[in-house]
């Protein structure tokens, strides 16, 4: 699914030059679930970035689905990011003046989807993630653990195989932090890859395979039996 080959990218910060990620070599196979940790600064978010096609290397090539992916224009990255990629962040990026029905039918609007096909997906989202006296609301009248949970719907409403996650319990209280692994831990189960960037080694630790992240560079890749990581 994920392929990428000695993939660099650098950022200028006044008059220096720092690597955020320095020739970094990755697969990922379909139904993965990767954790990738490292201290502030070892590249974790801009890999997240390049994979999200948020970003582009500045050498290198990375292949999604077996296209090539570094050369293309905004548009195409646009609609890869559509059809294969969902996101979910610790400030979870809700619009505050639509509903949490709204934006959870936001990525599907913009995706040109039927009212009716809008309306099938969100709802059978809304009754999974429990949030059906919720849907009226605003983000602002949601707790933490609520807007996650329509951020998550809204990542997969359009069906994504790809759920880039960047430290998505950093926000909660430790009981909520722990439905939200355990609902993304469930749609993994079901198939989709997942890619959690986190600073807590309890979440990193539950993955079945574990990046280790310094000075933009993979150091270490651990993998685990589902039941040691789990248990």
């Amino acid at each position: 699914m994920i392929r990428l080959s000695a993939v660099s990218r650098c950022f200028v910060l006044g008059d220096q030059q720092v690597k955020g990620l320095d020739a970094v070599d990755l697969q990922v196979s379909p139904g993965e679930y990767l954790a990738v940790m490292g201290p502030s600064g070892s590249g974790k978010s801009t890999l997240l970035n390049i994979l999200g096609l948020l970003d582009a290397p500045d050498s290198g090539e990375y292949w999604l689905n077996g296209e090539a992916t570094a050369a293309l224009d905004e548009n195409r990255r646009a609609e890869l990011r559509s059809r294969h990629i969902g996101f979910v962040f610790q400030s979870y990026h809700l619009i505050a003046r639509l509903t949490a029905l709204e934006n959870i039918e936001l990525p599907m609007l913009l995706a040109g989807l039927e009212p009716a096909e809008r309306q099938r997906r969100s709802a059978r989202l809304v009754e999974r993630l429990n949030l059906g006296d919720r849907v009226r609301h605003r983000p602002a009248e949601l707790s933490g653990g609520q807007r996650q949970r329509v951020a998550i719907a809204r990542a997969m409403v359009m069906q994504p195989a790809l759920l880039l996650a960047d430290e998505p319990t950093g926000n909660l209280d430790s009981h909520s932090g722990a439905e939200v692994v355990a609902l993304l831990e469930e749609l993994n189960g079901e198939g989709l890859t997942l890619l959690v960037v986190t600073h807590d080694a309890a979440i990193g630790g539950r993955a079945r395979r574990r990046l280790s992240m310094r000075d933009g560079r993979i150091i270490d890749d651990l993998r685990q039996e589902s039941g040691d990581a789990r248990g």
